[in-house]
């Protein structure tokens, strides 16, 4: 079995979580609100800040900062697509491999997701503009104000974007390095 090497203090992190098999499912209205009633719910017992998230059709990104000496992100992962699966299971059900089965996972999402420790105030820009970019970038919208399932509104609100900001006319301008 693979070993993966995990941060060991609570700090803040940048997810990336896929759909199995890159399903364009996210996005529909019975996932997006199995997720938000998963995320409140280990919210409750295990708390944790949304800095940043866009939710894409088959995949979404987000920024977490846990508490100090709290490490357990992949905990708070497994319960929510745990809770998400269990609520829409049935109606998203395909088949997966014999091993899926054995282990009883749903096939709502990819195993594992992908995690990023935010070193600096450079580095959580840089991940904020990639996460509200992203729907202009994969051709969901033309600007990030746009697309309905990010943070970006929250950021323009708090005066950190301007709501033009994200057009098509920045793909090169935020390739992200």
């Amino acid at each position: 079995m693979s070993r993966f090497r995990r941060a060991d203090d609570g700090t803040t992190f940048f997810f990336t979580v896929v759909a199995y098999e890159r399903r364009p499912i996210l996005c529909d209205t019975v996932i997006r609100t199995a997720l938000r009633d998963a995320i409140r719910a280990v919210r409750v017992s295990q708390p944790f800040s949304i800095d940043g998230w866009v939710l894409l059709p088959d995949h979404l990104h987000c920024i977490w900062t846990l508490p100090p000496d709290d490490t357990g992100f992949s905990q708070r992962w497994s319960q929510i697509k745990h809770r998400v699966s269990y609520a829409c299971g049935d109606r998203y059900r395909m088949r997966g491999s014999d091993a899926q089965a054995r282990r009883g996972e749903a096939t709502i999402w990819q195993r594992r997701f992908w995690e990023h420790r935010i070193r600096d105030d450079i580095d959580m820009q840089r991940h904020l503009d990639y996460i509200h970019f992203n729907p202009v970038k994969h051709g969901y919208a033309e600007t990030a104000v746009a697309w309905p399932y990010s943070t970006f509104g929250r950021y323009v609100n708090a005066g950190v974007y301007e709501a033009d900001w994200g057009g098509t006319d920045e793909v090169k301008r935020l390739e992200f390095e």
